[in-house]
């Protein structure tokens, strides 16, 4: 395969032989202190909540994946994009229990007049309480929803380098949204390549904007940085950007640390995220834990680690996304199973007690 043909999706699955990919990682220690217990879904459902559609001419026909879950007038909804063989959309579902969900159709689509959203738009979180063990509320600011998404700009599976804009509703139905508010030629050479999740959090008179972003070389590695704002309009990088940088060789995150999830609990903030291992080509939901949302420091244990051969997740358990109900902590997940192009991916969820 040509280097310029070389997608993200095709460098995740091991379609591409990665530089130095000789030897599966150990992964990190199992240090298993309680200090980290409230981190912790170790119970996999094992079975996709959300997958395909499989409905022809659906935006959400292929493949679903990237979920957001919140609390919502008296019902857990998911956001999540829907990928039709072109691009991505962001759709929406509704569950009483966290496990049965029903598609209530797409909260943003993509716009062909638009430059900038003709082929994409993936919507990857909406302004929430930031406490882990609360029931997942969103927050509105001046009387409006706050959501962050980004887009590609070509046709086809993440092709081209990704901006972040924000749109904003004051029902969850009808969204308008903005202009991108981060753009990779703006930043530095870690991402320069491209602009991947959002996270938006809101702290004190301050937004706090974590996002991923990929460097422009053609084998690329992914990290995490930040950006903050006043007043969601302006818009600051960090100058110690990225913040959650890849490990070593031999780590679970040496080639991906991406799609944040950040919250807190007790005065700790935790950064859930993916790690992609630049030896076994598996990703893994991974976390890190610092004083506020500035510093951050790698907890050394897998959270979500793959499932054996043949199992949902086989391939990749990554992209983490939590809500607490009822004295339990359910972490969702995309999971992808099998070999691509033959490989089936869908969201899925473990949590904090055997099911």
């Amino acid at each position: 395969m040509p280097l310029h043909d070389i997608s993200r999706r095709t460098l995740l699955s091991g379609t591409v032989a990665l530089a130095g990919a000789t030897i599966a990682p150990a992964g990190f220690a199992k240090d298993r202190t309680d200090s980290s217990a409230w981190l912790r879904t170790p119970y996999k459902y094992n079975k996709l909540v959300l997958g395909g559609s499989k409905v022809a001419g659906a935006f959400d026909e292929k493949a679903v994946d990237c979920p957001f879950v919140f609390f919502h007038d008296g019902r857990f909804h998911l956001t999540y994009v829907g990928f039709d063989g072109t691009g991505y959309q962001t759709g929406i579902a509704v569950s009483d229990d966290l496990v049965t969900w029903q598609r209530q159709g797409i909260m943003l689509a993509r716009d062909p007049a638009d430059p900038v959203t003709r082929f994409n738009i993936a919507a990857a979180s909406i302004l929430r309480e930031n406490e882990l063990y609360a029931p997942g509320r969103l927050i509105k600011v001046d009387g409006r929803y706050v959501c962050a998404w980004h887009a590609y700009p070509s046709a086809g599976y993440e092709e081209g380098p990704a901006v972040i804009g924000l749109a904003f509703s004051t029902d969850l139905k009808t969204w308008h949204r903005g202009a991108p508010i981060l753009r990779p030629e703006d930043g530095a050479d870690w991402e320069r390549g491209g602009l991947y999740k959002p996270y938006l959090v809101k702290d004190g008179d301050t937004f706090y904007l974590f996002y991923n972003a990929k460097t422009a070389d053609k084998t690329w590695h992914e990290q995490t940085g930040l950006a903050t704002s006043k007043d969601l309009i302006t818009w600051r990088r960090h100058p110690a950007n990225p913040l959650l940088r890849n490990g070593g060789p031999d780590a679970p995150d040496s080639r991906f640390a991406s799609d944040p999830f950040v919250a807190t609990h007790r005065g700790k903030w935790a950064m859930f995220y993916f790690g992609l291992s630049g030896a076994d080509r598996k990703a893994r939901d991974l976390v890190a834990v610092g004083p506020d949302p500035l510093h951050f420091t790698k907890v050394n244990e897998v959270l979500i680690d793959v499932g054996p051969p043949g199992s949902i997740d086989d391939d990749y358990a990554h992209k983490p996304a939590l809500i607490f109900h009822q004295g339990d902590l359910y972490h969702f997940y995309t999971a992808v199973g099998g070999r691509y192009p033959n490989d089936v991916r869908g969201i899925s969820v473990a949590r904090s007690r055997p099911w």
